[in-house]
């Protein structure tokens, strides 16, 4: 890690780890973290006693993607995860090499890798990276991409982290096994409801991926004939905002978005789930709101909506802050204010069917804007435009606990 010290391994971190193992510390009723996270924190010990003089060494980052025939889609969503610092230094450290305990070869990890280490290399200037290899190896793992015709920036993003996240998964042979045995949780409180879920995802889906971008979403549904209440907790790794419609053009905020997706919905009985106290279908009420937040949270302005003939691109102006972004109200009751930082925005410029994605993207010095090979620096009143379609943020330090 930048400016990490040295650590001496002389009778500590081996000593540690071979000491928890005999004394079976690390028992399920009764730890406070999971055994993958405390596996991990001790090997990273290890590592860096192993690497002791070894420190990374950025370059500025400021590197352009070479287009492979429409692959500008790609080229924006690599830089904006080039910028997300904790999957940057995870790659560049290879630290998937160290943890994963999948007997998958992590092809596409090893690739991507290689093309945030082209675009963080502190030897070269002016570097045009090209991601061909990547992009052919991730062609492979998912066909949907085969061809050269121009695809969506959000379905990419989503494609690639399940990828790499499958790759590089702590828990891969716990999968099937308990999918099938989960139990009902009627009587407890949400938030212990919620835990337990939360819980028994992460004994079958763990990895850097999941600890970054990953949150918990909750809906809720309240039957209108019994009152009954359920609660469904679903994993999220973005957010799909509506925009809001409006009779004559004008600006949107990201709030207005925010409270749209957030807002109570009435569902007939031919839309609605079976109440579990009724035992049939009835309208009912549905709510979403946010159980658990991710450390770094992506949001997709769902510009492009569907219909039975055709598929449009809204490009209505949506305003967005560039610091301290409240997600608290659209969390717990109990949670008080969860904040967010800009770092990242992934453009589309065009229509429907004929378009260019490019990224904005901040480091220490400020933010860039990057077309493909083209990087040049970037002010902030420059950021706001109407072409804004996917915005990550990184949670404040000042909430780094909330929810965690």
């Amino acid at each position: 890690m930048p400016g990490a010290g040295g650590v001496n391994e002389d009778g500590s971190c081996k000593a540690l780890c071979r000491n928890l193992a005999s004394q079976n510390c690390l028992q399920r009723e009764t730890a406070d973290i999971s055994q993958s996270v405390l596996y991990t924190s001790l090997m990273g010990l290890l590592l860096v006693a192993d690497n002791e003089k070894e420190q990374l060494v950025l370059g500025s980052g400021r590197a352009g993607l070479r287009n492979i025939r429409n692959t500008c889609f790609l080229n924006a969503i690599v830089q904006c995860l080039s910028h997300t610092r904790g999957l940057r230094d995870y790659c560049l450290l290879k630290s998937y090499r160290h943890e994963k305990f999948s007997k998958e070869e992590a092809r596409l990890m090893e690739a991507f890798s290689q093309v945030l280490s082209g675009l963080w290399d502190a030897k070269e200037e002016d570097v045009v990276v090209n991601p061909r290899q990547f992009y052919n190896i991730f062609k492979d793992v998912v066909p949907y991409f085969s061809g050269y015709s121009q695809q969506d920036a959000q379905e990419f993003l989503r494609f690639l982290l399940d990828k790499l996240h499958t790759e590089i998964n702590r828990k891969p042979h716990m999968r099937r096994a308990l999918k099938d045995s989960e139990p009902k949780y009627a009587r407890f409180r949400i938030s212990e409801e919620a835990a337990a879920t939360w819980k028994r995802h992460l004994e079958r889906e763990d990895s850097k991926i999941v600890d970054l971008f990953s949150g918990q979403l909750l809906s809720s549904l309240h039957c209108s004939v019994c009152s009954h209440y359920s609660n469904t907790f679903d994993v999220f790794c973005d957010l799909s905002l509506p925009i809001p419609k409006r009779g004559s053009p004008g600006e949107v905020t990201l709030k207005e978005c925010l409270d749209l997706f957030s807002q109570e919905e009435r569902l007939d009985k031919e839309n609605s789930p079976m109440c579990e106290r009724c035992n049939r279908h009835t309208e009912s009420m549905k709510r979403l709101s946010i159980q658990r937040f991710p450390h770094v949270i992506v949001i997709h302005l769902n510009r492009f909506t569907t219909s039975r003939w055709s598929i449009s691109k809204s490009t209505v102006y949506v305003s967005f802050p560039l610091t301290d972004l409240d997600l608290g109200p659209y969390g717990p009751v109990d949670c008080g204010p969860v904040l967010y930082n800009l770092y990242a925005i992934c453009n589309h410029v065009g229509t429907v069917n004929m378009g260019h994605y490019t990224a904005c993207c901040s480091d220490d010095n400020g933010w860039c804007y990057y077309n493909d090979s083209s990087v040049t620096p970037l002010s902030e009143n420059q950021l706001q435009t109407n072409q804004a379609y996917v915005l990550f943020y990184q949670r404040s330090n000042n909430t780094a606990n909330k929810r965690n």
